[in-house]
């Protein structure tokens, strides 16, 4: 008995295990900054694990890259159009600006530590995303969204990257999984290069380094294109025991040195490089059996409702838990970096999640329904003005 793989999912449709998993990113941020707050690397083999699951960013970007490089995928296979880039920028800015804003604010004007040292140079890089550009911008309850400011330059430079890929469509499009590829290449030795920068100021935090992990969901956009009836490649990328089995050893590799060591200690430029491929291997593999799947093939744990409901609660858990973490300490009466890990951590989610269904209610639903409201009228206004040309040519 064979199976076979599933049909290509239209490239806008909404697979549901891709927002479980994220939901699972968002708990494995919110993890690595309790382990580290409560100082539990000092754990033998455990405490590095625990640190480790910054990694769960590398998923979040390679969600980025498969879901918004999809479109331009399936548009170079003839499948679909490729979104216009007014649209997909205004549908960006809307998932993104609104909530974040709101933490912002809230960081700045209410948090003791952050509002006492929030002069206009941090109001203005936190607002716009700026924090890994300027020096001595991130603050207290806001340290994750050095992540946020690398996913809004790989929003802006996605349409570039697209139109220098748009010739490579048709028979053609066989070359962009190589090209991809080399792009991943030359990333990886971004780190070796003397990139000026100014104090204080990283080049290893800016997009180029962080690439491969955005490259990894791109790759599996492409993918997708090429798979067969009948062919050997899909049928391994859909089977989800040994592909999370590869990412599982990905993991726990990158909890040692080669890896880089964790928590704030810079690593040297060839453990950069190395998380970077074990990053792109761990998304790669973690989404690649919910994308190329069999058909028949259900993922129950991660398109269930609790797991859905984390997916859509995903962004406020990022957006708030550093909040509630930076809180809890001082309200709790915990000492910072004395233990007390799961104390902490059940303390956080508890008080996290409400703040992030709030978030989703009240600020990020309503600002995604604006934009769809906004783009419908514009593509009416549109429509309109094509028909108002035609008519006199018709008379």
């Amino acid at each position: 008995m064979t199976t076979t793989t599933a049909p290509v999912p239209p490239p806008r449709a909404f697979i549901p295990a891709l927002e479980g998993m994220r939901g699972m990113a968002a708990l494995g941020v919110l993890v690595t900054h309790v382990a580290f707050q409560t100082g539990t690397s000092g754990i033998p083999f455990f405490g590095p694990l625990l640190e480790r699951f910054d990694m769960a960013v590398a998923v979040f970007f390679a969600l980025s890259g498969f879901l918004l490089w999809r479109p331009h995928a399936a548009a170079a296979h003839g499948l679909g159009r490729a979104p216009r880039t007014s649209r997909y920028l205004l549908h960006r800015v809307a998932r993104v600006l609104p909530a974040y804003w709101v933490v912002v604010v809230f960081v700045l004007v209410l948090l003791p530590g952050a509002a006492h040292s929030a002069n206009l140079r941090v109001w203005v890089s936190n607002l716009f995303l700026l924090q890994v550009f300027v020096p001595l911008t991130l603050t207290d309850g806001l340290t994750q969204m050095w992540s946020l400011s690398v996913e809004m330059a790989f929003y802006l430079v996605l349409p570039v990257l697209a139109w220098l890929f748009v010739r490579l469509r048709g028979p053609a499009a066989r070359w962009r999984v190589p090209v991809l590829c080399g792009l991943v290449v030359a990333c990886l030795t971004w780190n070796l290069w003397p990139i000026p920068t100014p104090d204080a100021i990283h080049a290893d935090n800016w997009l180029p380094a962080y690439l491969p992990w955005f490259a990894a969901g791109m790759l599996l956009a492409e993918l997708i294109h090429l798979a067969r009836t009948g062919a050997r490649w899909p049928r391994v990328l859909s089977n989800q025991p040994l592909m999370w089995a590869i990412a599982l050893a990905a993991f726990v590799f990158s909890a040692t040195e080669f890896g880089g060591p964790a928590g704030l200690e810079r690593a040297q430029p060839w453990q950069y490089a190395m998380k970077m491929v074990l990053g792109m291997v761990l998304g790669f593999c973690l989404l690649a059996p919910l994308v190329v799947h069999r058909v028949g093939a259900q993922h129950r744990w991660l398109e269930s409702r609790t797991a859905a409901i984390l997916g859509r609660w995903s962004y406020g858990i990022f957006l708030w838990h550093l909040v509630v973490l930076t809180v809890v300490f001082p309200v709790f009466g915990i000492m910072p970096f004395n233990g007390h890990f799961i104390y902490v951590i059940t303390l956080t989610i508890a008080l996290t999640l409400p703040l992030a269904a709030a978030s989703f209610a009240l600020i990020e639903e309503p600002a995604r329904r604006w934009a769809a409201r906004w783009d419908r009228r514009t593509v009416s206004a549109r429509v309109e003005e094509a028909e108002s040309v035609q008519r006199p040519a018709m008379r």
